[in-house]
């Protein structure tokens, strides 16, 4: 039986009652902003997707792992995974149970919103029922993992390399608020229920405890100022949570279901941008994965402080963040939420006004396409390669990938054969989408034009604008890395392998965390010789430093960061290091202690 030993409202609950109406209603204002600065197409499929069984399904399971269980954390980094869940499921578990207790010995009080918070206090527990005494040990089991959980945060604040992580982000006074307070509530919550154990019921942490504070200060323990202190620090925890790097936690609830329905950042400051910047949860794992954070200085550059920067709307600080970054895409990778730090980049630098002309294309585009419509044969089918602006510049390249394509006995065509043609995405990277539109408005009129159905790119950044940008239905975009890989798998292209050769693999970032190719070119290089891993590959791959997508960084500050992706890739000694980007292998080459080839030039040598 449980009979009662307070009456059903105490004062010390008002705290925790303000707390909670702030935070539920700053955050339902908060969703209907960033609902309503959808695009009218967006909200549709937002709303729409909402009340569709085969989303709501996949919401619920990707909340649940994501918000709660971290999984993408726990891939990375077990210590940090566990710290995280510990705390987030934990927490959710212990509000859970105190629902079920109210639900299952006193339902009369379920309407009472903080009487599941605050159960212990109100209830009283005599052992003789199982199911009271199962959920007082799972209380106590959550309580002492999310305890476990502070204690590593703790250790990370203040010694992050103990927990794998080199650097860690410096707090505002906000988040410092934010912070100790969050480490308060669950101390004082086992002081609170330990002080009531001997009348409410606990077990095997609070039962403990409440016998070794009466040791010291007798069996009459003054219970309600801990009780006050618990609730005071869920206010003020709740009351900071919306100006600080926890309102991530509410905002990642709606961002899964947003991003499952297809939405995409449009603005760098309105709807679901202004979502996935409150959803960083500001732990400052990007900035370890982060090429750049090899010299100390740019630390600061990385896309945590660019999401803090957007929040308190410092445009100067935007800028040069924004402008810095190589969009390598590496913070995504590792991001826990999966935060798009190069796409909000490249829409802050969209906003941005250059004293240039608006058009390229009656200067250059016009007149360069038209020549190479005329040199393009229009022979329908085959294969149409086009090299780009980097296989250009490095003709070794262009050399292999035709020489293979010979010696495979694939009819194909130059589109570009006197270079002068951009894929376009440079001027994406650098913000200006709408003379980017105009270059591929008069690619795809050479595309079509020459009656292709294969179009065949030797470089990652062209691959990838060309499959994400351009309309080619009918017509097959394919990197030349997974292209050979197909013809040597169909024995339509004879490769020689060589013993002792031991080639490792750059992930180029467009080509891997891009566009998800991996195991394709690892496979091709396997017929020429022995294929070994770099320290950190796939999708932790480090940039080459090379990357057009800085529009600031000069040669000498990117030097380090070539050196660092280098390191990472000879761990092994491998004989010789293989991209398949063109940018990637003028950046190694000046650089590098051993051969770095394209794998086309790879191949061709031993074919």
């Amino acid at each position: 039986m449980r009979e009662r030993i307070a009456s059903h409202f105490d004062p010390f609950v008002i705290p925790f009652l303000i707390g909670m109406a702030f935070v539920l209603g700053y955050c339902l204002i908060a969703m209907i902003r960033v609902i309503a600065q959808l695009p009218k197409a967006d909200r549709k499929r937002f709303l729409v997707s909402l009340i569709t069984p085969k989303y709501i399904w996949i919401n619920i399971r990707d909340i649940f792992l994501n918000c709660l269980i971290h999984v993408k954390l726990w891939k990375r980094n077990r210590v940090l995974g566990f710290m995280h869940s510990s705390i987030a499921f934990g927490w959710f578990m212990i509000i859970l149970l105190g629902h079920l207790e109210v639900m299952l010995f006193v339902p009369e009080r379920i309407h009472l919103f903080y009487y599941p918070i605050f159960f212990n206090y109100f209830v009283a527990e005599t052992e003789s029922t199982i199911q009271g005494s199962l959920l007082m040990f799972l209380m106590d089991f959550f309580l002492l993992m999310i305890l476990s959980g502070i204690a590593i945060a703790i250790i990370k604040r203040f010694a992050s390399r103990i927990v794998g992580m080199r650097r860690t982000t410096r707090l505002s006074l906000l988040d410092q608020v934010g912070l100790y307070s969050l480490w308060a509530i669950f101390p004082l919550r086992l002081l609170a229920e330990s002080f009531t154990a001997h009348i409410s019921g606990g077990s095997f942490l609070t039962i403990p405890t409440n016998w070794v504070f009466r040791q010291f200060l007798g069996n009459d323990l003054n219970a309600l100022p801990t009780w006050w202190a618990y609730s005071i620090a869920l206010c003020v925890f709740m009351c900071v949570l919306p100006f600080t790097r926890y309102m991530h936690i509410p905002a990642e609830m709606l961002l899964i279901p947003m991003r499952n329905a297809g939405i995409r950042i449009r603005h760098p400051r309105k709807g679901f941008a202004l979502l996935e910047v409150y959803s960083c949860p500001g732990c400052g794992v990007c900035i370890d994965a982060c090429p750049m954070s090899v010299r100390k200085a740019n630390c600061k550059d990385c896309t945590v402080y660019l999401n803090r920067q957007l929040r308190r709307g410092n445009e100067r600080r935007i800028e040069e963040i924004s402008d810095k970054c190589l969009l390598c895409g590496k913070c995504t990778a590792v991001c826990q939420v999966g935060a798009q730090g190069p796409e909000l980049r490249v829409a802050q630098r969209e906003r941005r006004k250059y004293a240039l002309s608006p058009s390229f294309a009656g200067i250059n585009v016009r007149p360069m396409a038209s020549a190479v419509v005329n040199g393009a044969g229009g022979e329908s089918g085959g294969v149409l390669y086009f090299a780009g602006c980097m296989t250009q510049l490095t003709p070794s390249i262009r050399r292999a990938t035709t020489s293979l394509l010979d010696k495979a006995g694939v009819r194909w065509q130059m589109m570009d054969p006197d270079g002068g043609l951009c894929c376009g995405r440079p001027l994406m990277m650098a913000g200006r989408s709408e003379q980017a539109r105009e270059l591929i408005a008069k690619n795809l009129e050479i595309i079509r034009a020459s009656g292709c159905d294969t179009l065949l790119l030797s470089c990652p950044i062209c691959y990838r604008i060309f499959k994400e940008e351009y309309a080619l239905e009918g017509i097959r975009v394919v990197h030349h890395s997974v292209f050979f890989q197909e013809l040597i798998a169909a024995g339509k292209l004879q490769v020689q392998r060589e013993d002792g050769l031991k080639l490792v693999w750059h992930d180029p970032c467009e080509l891997g965390r891009g566009c998800g190719i991996y195991d394709e070119p690892r496979a091709a290089l396997a017929a020429a010789g022995e294929v070994i891993e770099a320290g950190k590959h796939h999708a932790e791959s480090i940039c080459c430093g090379g990357s057009l997508g800085s529009l600031t960084l000069s040669f000498e500050q990117r030097r380090p960061m070539v050196q660092n992706a280098l390191d990472n890739l000879t761990v092994e000694n491998p004989s010789e290091i293989v991209t398949g980007c063109p940018l990637c292998l003028a950046t190694f080459v000046r650089a590098a202690d051993r051969p770095v080839r394209d794998i086309a030039e790879v191949l061709d040598s031993h074919s």
